[in-house]
């Protein structure tokens, strides 16, 4: 028997995937254990192994893993002491960052501390110019110098950041083979293999949070790889990026800042497989948990993909307030908004939910794990949403009591009878998560209204309905094996790697032996490294885009070409992508400005993922299991509680209606129709 393995560790639930060749799953979730990951990891793994009745042996395909530790690394700030090398001069690059104000009028303007501070940071008489001249070399005395202060400063991972070092990266070079020779114990990345794009303090800081996460991510990483072997598991781990492909534990250890987004961009990813499946080209994709919420836009059954994000943000939706990484991630939105978010009345006594979560410890009052706060989840569990006694297949019985006497504590101070209280928090937290959506949409160009709502996660299915009604979707789809398809999705990723590499040039006066070269650089880097992952290079495929603007511009828009450019040198084709991906965000071109490319792209793919979903067979209607009071809607509404797994292909139930299974809940309202389709997804619309 050959089975492959997947884990994804989320902010309050660590989900685990057990796919047979064939195409069945195991599925199991457990509670994350945030002091030592691993120990959550292999709880959930020898779980899912038991149920299904195998041995580690038996896992020959691929073990795949999607984290939140360098996320949790960039949060807490836990991380070991991080040095900064910059060109001498330009040591506060971190500190002016790039004068913008995402509130113009606010006096008390908060932004993170940078991650490498200014006793940390270092600078080195060098110079290279905008075109990659070399002026100034490091001599070998400033080399020995930087040494000096770097080991007397007890830095333990240093980011090495020059001035247009994306253009010619010898000067960055030399400095690092210099601080590797003389401090091999220290963690070291310069920004010209980190992230070779021009705008200086994105590089810097993209490479510093690198720097940063290197300490924590590759002894975990390795940790991890060596511990599945010890266990007798036959391959080692590849680990998901933000991108939306998976590499090699060393490669990803070596580019931590790749997995910021890994869980959430593995959810993406198999809401395009079921696109594929289902032969829907555009959705939306709703992944809800118990830290955050996340919604992604497919066209054309793929994710929209975005070269810059922000971790740490000071305020969650504030664009501007958090530290900025200039690397390929699937373009989402992401708020404070799951099972876990905390629900609190502000000064003007207004409820308010999120964005801070109670997580895993001490978790939402009704985990009775000491939590005190009313939750999404206590408010669900006071609705009549969610079974105290079913939780998890009833592996994890919810505290009522606690539950009730939280949101007795919240319907005090807003002067309200405790289920309007709850009910408030409900509805709340559904407006935060359908504007949230809206506004991603709209920024894009995206007309949202009519798009179907792919919903997963642990509290997505019990939410959808509503957000959906609020977003005019047409319809929702719950696949199976819901509340874990973040991790289901990584099973059905390739092997995959971005790359980008700045070159500033006008499309009339490309210089094709230097793109050559660059596109050359880049193919040959992706096939070394989908090399670690095991994929041979003949199986290696390349797609090619740019980033784009009007000459005078100070935005790009990412543009992906149909073919290598090199291949027919057709710049007509390549402008007129440009001026239609312009025109689809902004509505119009200006013609007479010339265009010009800012930054190349290529993305590398190993052979796709053979994973076909089990066609499930029809049997008799299922009969609801019970019936329960649910206040979400109407107050007392006796409502049937129907067990998934029992649902015949083509039934049809009606809403108000509770359709329950181990991992989540899927919560269908009044006016509401679900039917179950040929591969098991429940698919509501409205009526």
């Amino acid at each position: 028997m050959t089975y492959s393995l997947a884990v994804d560790i989320g902010g309050t639930f660590t989900d685990i995937v057990l796919r047979h060749a064939g195409g069945a799953l195991t599925v199991d979730k457990t509670l994350t254990t945030h002091h030592d990951l691993l120990e959550g990891f292999f709880g959930g793994v020898h779980a899912v192994l038991a149920k299904a009745g195998v041995q580690p042996s038996d896992v020959g395909g691929v073990v795949v893993h999607a984290t939140t530790v360098v996320t949790n690394a960039l949060i807490e700030r836990k991380g070991q002491p991080t040095a900064l090398v910059t060109t001498e001069g330009f040591g506060d690059v971190l500190y002016i960052r790039n004068e913008h104000r995402y509130e113009m009028y606010d006096p008390q303007i908060e932004f993170p501390e940078p991650l490498a501070p200014a006793e940390l940071t270092f600078g080195v008489a060098e110079r290279t110019l905008a075109d990659g001249r070399v002026t100034q070399e490091p001599t070998p005395a400033a080399i020995a110098t930087l040494v000096e202060q770097v080991a007397a400063s007890g830095a333990k991972a240093v980011a090495v950041c020059f001035l247009n070092s994306f253009a010619n990266a010898q000067n960055e070079r030399l400095v690092v083979a210099g601080l590797r020779d003389a401090l091999p114990d220290l963690f070291i990345c310069c920004s010209s293999d980190v992230a070779p794009q021009i705008r200086e303090y994105p590089r810097a800081s993209t490479t510093t949070v690198n720097a940063y996460a290197m300490p924590i991510s590759q002894p975990y990483l390795r940790r991890l790889s060596e511990r599945l072997g010890r266990e007798g598991f036959a391959n080692t781990p590849l680990i998901m990026l933000s991108s939306g492909g998976v590499v090699g534990a060393e490669t990803a250890g070596r580019n931590p800042v790749r997995m910021i987004e890994s869980g959430p961009a593995a959810g993406a990813l198999a809401a395009c497989h079921y696109a594929e499946l289902l032969g829907v080209d555009r959705l939306m994709s709703f992944d809800m948990g118990g830290t955050t919420a996340k919604a992604c836009l497919i066209e054309n059954r793929q994710p929209l993909v975005t070269g810059l994000f922000e971790v740490d943000r000071r305020y969650r939706f504030k664009e501007g307030s958090g530290l900025p990484v200039t690397v390929p991630s699937i373009d989402m939105i992401e708020i404070g908004a799951g099972g876990g978010s905390i629900a609190h009345v502000d000064a003007l006594g207004l409820l308010k939910v999120g964005p801070h979560s109670a997580g895993s410890q001490p978790g939402p009052a009704c985990y009775g794990r000491g939590g005190q706060n009313v939750t999404v989840t206590d408010a669900d569990l006071m609705l009549g949403l969610i079974d105290a006694e079913n939780f998890l297949g009833g592996d994890m019985r919810l505290d009522l009591p606690a539950t009730e006497r939280a949101v007795a504590a919240l319907a005090d101070k807003l002067h309200v009878a405790p289920v309007e209280a709850a009910r408030g928090v409900f509805r709340v937290v559904t407006e935060a998560m359908a504007s949230a959506a809206r506004t991603h949409a709209t920024d894009r160009g995206v007309d949202y209204r009519g798009l179907p709502l792919f919903a997963f996660g642990g509290a997505g299915p019990l939410h959808a309905c509503e957000v959906a009604s609020l977003l005019q979707s047409t319809s929702v789809i719950v696949p199976p094996q819901s509340s874990v398809l973040s991790a289901f999705g990584t099973l059905v990723t390739p092997v995959r790697l971005d790359l980008v590499r700045s070159d500033l040039g006008r499309l009339g006066e490309l210089d094709w032996g230097r793109v050559d070269a660059i596109l050359n650089e880049l193919t040959a880097e992706a096939t070394a490294a989908l090399g670690e992952a095991g994929c041979a290079p003949a199986d290696v495929t390349f797609s090619f885009g740019a980033d784009m603007r009007y000459v005078g511009q100070q935005h790009e828009v990412a543009v992906t070409f149909a073919e290598d450019p090199r291949a027919g040198r057709d710049l007509a084709d390549v402008e007129h992508r440009f001026t239609e991906a312009y025109r689809t965000l902004y509505g119009m071109n200006p013609s007479h400005v010339p265009v010009e490319i800012v930054t190349w792209r290529v993305t590398a793919r190993g052979p796709l993922v053979g994973v076909k979903a089990i066609p499930r067979a029809g049997s008799s209607p299922g009969e609801p299991r019970r019936r329960r009071l649910v206040h979400a809607w109407a107050d007392s509404q006796n409502t049937p509680v129907y067990n998934r797994a029992d649902l015949a292909v083509g039934q049809s139930i009606t809403g108000p209606a509770i359709i329950e299974e181990r991992e989540t809940t899927t919560a269908l309202p009044p006016g509401w129709v679900a039917v179950i389709d040929s591969l098991g997804c429940i698919v509501a619309t409205k009526g």
